[in-house]
């Protein structure tokens, strides 16, 4: 009777990549269990100038689709963040490049956001590793 209750404890391959079939997505957590799992993974794995960076866009990004009452909208926001805890967690997000077709679907607002963010961390880079480097000054403002 022990014996076959073992074999019945043995993970099964159905739903796997080994199985031949596509392998099951986790499920996914809810939005508070969620922001906190992204929260402690920026403090355990993140440097602290990038944690406060970090922190501040998830606390602003959680804020601004709270109110959000799609249901292919919420499921997406927290697939995305689900996928970005796991590459934290799982460090091999460092040097990953961006998939093309996450970018086509961005706004032009996202794109925008995505390569001043882009500019700032290689004027970080220059500034950190060129003892000459000097920074470039500021724009004029708008009127």
């Amino acid at each position: 009777m022990r014996a076959a209750l073992r074999l019945l404890a043995v993970p099964s391959g159905v739903g796997t990549q080994s199985a031949g079939l596509k392998q099951v997505p986790p499920a996914l957590l809810p939005p508070i269990p969620l922001y906190r799992r992204l929260l402690r993974a920026h403090r355990k794995f993140l440097p602290a100038e990038m944690r406060v960076l970090g922190d501040e866009y998830i606390k602003s990004e959680f804020r601004a689709h709270r109110d959000t009452d799609n249901p292919v909208h919420i499921v997406g926001f927290l697939t995305e963040w689900q996928t970005y805890a796991q590459q934290i967690e799982g460090e091999n997000w460092r040097g990953e490049k961006m998939d093309k077709s996450k970018v086509d679907k961005m706004s032009d607002q996202q794109i925008g956001q995505l390569y001043e963010l882009m500019n700032s961390i290689r004027e970080r880079e220059l500034a950190e590793n060129d003892p000459d480097y000097q920074s470039p000054p500021p724009p004029p403002e708008k009127k």
